[in-house]
């Protein structure tokens, strides 16, 4: 009896150990695999087009990052601290349109040209912060989406500047040799995997700190907040900074890898997908939002694809025409995803985490007390 009871009570500091050790274990395997891909020679037939040291893959994968870092700035502003925004595509576009203009304009070098572009997307983020703080819940949403809009239509209209509806090209006289053409994606991929990495190590920083403290509790009772004497607007103001300069810096990848950016980049629309892709890997886990942001780019690409298929083409019209479009596909299954599974993939796969450890801690309750 005695050696039963002392054995779980023994077991319960290595278990907790192991749950803090095994995350950080498998984050670091995955980075490392992840940085590893374009010297390897793996095909995934019906996800990735090519090997994955071809350009066409690498760049595939390195879009499927761009927009998990975006994702994971969104899930600072949802998951985090609850401001639901429809204006956040405004600060990717900010990196990316900032730093297109910025080298043609200054013939600087690439990285203060970057500088440069984040400082432009904090100085824009805390304008539009500092006003849409002042109103919460959907008032904050719809003065996030007037500022988008705004944005929007001072992109489309300025052809001289932004390009107009034809988009921005990279002035690439300013951009390393490394990082330019189709021969160096590898390089440009290495590259926006340190930035998707930088961007969760930040949300990681947020979530542990002070400041994502404050965020959380406001976010649950803003009055009791408070009363404690804290300021929610600054909290929410600086962690809405944060996570508009994480999005700038994503912006600026995705100008990278594309060479150019178009206005869809700062609209509204962006804004949205974003917002899926977070709900879709489950609001408030980082590595939901980084597997909904892949998962959903990788659908979207090779939907695209599927819908040009002769064996979709062939299919009767009642199954052709909704297939031929992607976005009917992409709208279906998000609304499974809401419907059977309603805290996303990883909110579903932390409930069923959660349930399995009552199970064995019951269990071992049980064996204690015999």
């Amino acid at each position: 009896m005695t050696t039963q009871t002392e054995t779980p009570r023994a077991a319960a500091p290595s278990t907790r150990s192991l749950r803090t050790f095994l995350p950080v274990a498998i984050g670091v395997v995955v980075v490392v695999f992840a940085a590893l891909l374009p010297l390897l020679n793996l095909q995934i037939p019906g996800i990735l087009p090519d090997a994955t040291y071809m350009p066409g893959s690498l760049a595939l994968l390195s879009l499927c990052m761009v927009f998990a870092a975006l994702a994971l700035s969104y899930n600072m502003l949802l998951g985090t601290a609850g401001m639901l925004s429809f204006g956040h595509a405004l600060y990717f576009g900010a990196g990316a349109y900032g730093l297109g203009i910025i080298l043609e304009n200054l013939g600087i070098p690439l990285f203060p040209g970057v500088f440069l572009a984040l400082v432009g997307g904090l100085v824009i983020a805390f304008v539009t912060g500092a006003i849409a703080m002042r109103v919460s819940g959907i008032p904050f949403a719809m003065v996030t989406l007037a500022f988008a809009q705004a944005g929007s239509v001072w992109v489309r209209r300025n052809q001289e500047i932004t390009g107009g509806e034809e988009g921005l090209q990279l002035p690439t006289e300013h951009v390393p040799d490394a990082l330019v053409g189709v021969i160096n994606t590898r390089n440009l991929y290495w590259v926006i995997l340190a930035i998707l990495v930088i961007v969760y190590l930040v949300s990681l920083w947020v979530d542990s700190s002070r400041l994502g403290a404050v965020a959380r509790a406001t976010r649950e009772n803003e009055l009791r907040v408070r009363v404690l004497g804290l300021s929610p607007y600054w909290a929410k103001l600086g962690l809405f900074l944060i996570a508009a300069a994480c999005a700038s810096l994503a912006g600026v990848g995705y100008m990278l890898l594309q060479s150019g950016t178009q206005p869809r980049a700062i609209s509204a629309d962006l804004t949205i997908t974003v917002l899926v892709m977070v709900v879709l890997g489950g609001v408030g886990f980082r590595w939901g939002a980084i597997v909904g942001g892949v998962i959903y780019t990788l659908l979207d690409q090779r939907l695209t694809v599927l819908a040009g298929s002769e064996a979709v083409q062939s299919l009767p019209d009642i199954l052709r025409i909704p297939l031929s479009e992607p976005l009917f596909i992409l709208g279906v299954l998000f609304i499974l995803v809401v419907m059977f599974l309603p805290g996303g993939i990883a909110g579903t796969v932390d409930k069923l985490t959660r349930r399995r450890d009552q199970h064995r801690d019951v269990a071992l309750e049980s064996v204690t007390a015999d």
